[in-house]
């Protein structure tokens, strides 16, 4: 009782911390917050993703703002940055500002026009003038200071946040998976309001890469392992035969042809995605595409049960068909990260993985029971057949006898 206790009180811990860190950057850091430089601004607002904070004072006698964008959650070894994309929505095209601790300890800041996605964020002028910049680091937090002249005519701007690793005096690429990926939104200097273009609304493209991601856990990761649970386990029941069969091959074949889907809907988003590269999952993909079409042929290509080369097919087909399904659940897993964040999803197939295999597991040891009751029932059969003298030589020693 008392273990439970403490089980208990320390996940309610855990999830209470857990929600002080994703909440940091929405309550106490926004309009409580005190700068050290005692600068105070007329409006702030938390970003959605990635512990930042936007505070500024918007002049409309000269079209300028006054700004600082905080940055939490990070170390001295990162960088921060954050911009205006004048005409387009996300990082190409943005104009930065950029902050980091260089190799003579100095915390560095300045402005970086971003031309397209494979940018190291080298020092330029921007489209607009920046006349005052500036940054500090503390308590695992950079602040950027700064002042902007806006392009005129204009107050909204699409935005964008980014944070990442420095080595020497080289700014690293960010990460291309979760929050990292969908820090943009727009702002309004004038009015103070925030658009959650990037944290809030699906676009067209997180669109296509839900359906992507649907496609390929349905077929690879839950159709192909409970085809292989059919094959396995319904066998062993004699009643069972031959539709163990038939509904293992409609599981595997519905599989392939939703994950050759699938494949398909992942290469259309890497070609439309210039720039953004998940190599692990892209290379994990190529693999299983070719291992089940390897299998979708050996299909076509298996030897009748009498046949001498049965057993190296069994061998092939088995190996495969595990590689198969271990790679698929790992690409599956591969899959959520790049679909920034569908943490719901991925709870949820989770489940489904872990149904399979607790189903797996009892139909396991029921089959083995199974097998170990019939070997011992045909044994006794055997051993009371002959020992009645059904075997023919029992009766002739009887008969001798």
């Amino acid at each position: 009782m008392d273990r439970l206790v403490t089980t208990l009180l320390f996940s309610s811990f855990l999830l209470l911390s857990l929600f002080s860190t994703t909440s940091y950057a929405q309550t106490q850091n926004c309009s409580a917050f005190a700068f050290r430089n005692n600068q105070n601004f007329a409006t702030c607002n938390p970003l959605p993703l990635l512990n930042s904070v936007l505070h500024w004072t918007y002049h409309s006698d000269n079209h300028t703002v006054d700004l600082a964008y905080r940055h939490g959650g990070v170390t001295d070894s990162d960088w921060v940055a954050w911009g205006l994309n004048i005409n387009g929505g996300r990082m190409a095209g943005a104009q930065c500002l950029v902050a980091f601790k260089n190799s003579s300890g100095q915390i560095q800041a300045y402005t970086a026009p971003i031309a397209d996605y494979f940018t190291q964020l080298r020092q330029g002028f921007l489209s607009f003038n920046v006349p005052r910049i500036e940054a500090e680091f503390l308590n695992n937090e950079y602040i950027i200071f700064a002042s902007l002249e806006l392009p005129s005519g204009r107050t909204s701007f699409n935005q964008v946040w980014q944070n990442g690793q420095v080595s020497g005096q080289a700014l690293q690429a960010h990460s291309q998976s979760g929050d990292n990926m969908r820090s943009f939104g727009s702002v309004d200097f004038a009015n103070g309001r925030l658009g959650n273009d990037g944290g809030g609304s699906i676009t067209s493209r997180q669109r296509k890469r839900n359906v992507h991601g649907v496609l390929n856990a349905v077929s690879w990761g839950v159709l192909m392992p409970m085809g292989a649970v059919f094959a396995r386990y319904l066998k062993v029941f004699k009643s069972a035969n031959p539709a163990w069969f038939y509904l293992h091959v409609a599981c595997q074949t519905s599989a392939y042809a939703v994950g050759v889907a699938g494949w398909g809907t992942g290469l259309k988003l890497g070609s439309d995605s210039v720039g953004i590269k998940f190599t692990t999952h892209r290379n994990i993909g190529i693999t299983l595409f070719c291992l089940g079409t390897l299998q979708v042929f050996a299909l076509l290509l298996r030897p009748k049960p009498d046949h001498k080369y049965r057993l190296y097919w069994n061998i092939y087909h088995h190996a495969i068909g595990y590689a198969v399904i271990s790679l698929s659940i790992t690409n599956v897993f591969e899959g959520f990260d790049a679909l920034n964040g569908q943490k719901n999803w991925k709870r949820a197939y989770i489940g489904v993985i872990i149904a399979i295999g607790a189903i797996a597991v009892l139909l396991e040891a029921f089959t083995w029971f199974i097998v170990i009751k019939r070997k011992k029932t045909d044994s006794n059969k055997n051993l009371q057949n002959g020992t009645n003298g059904v075997n023919g030589y029992g009766n002739g020693t009887h008969q001798q006898a």
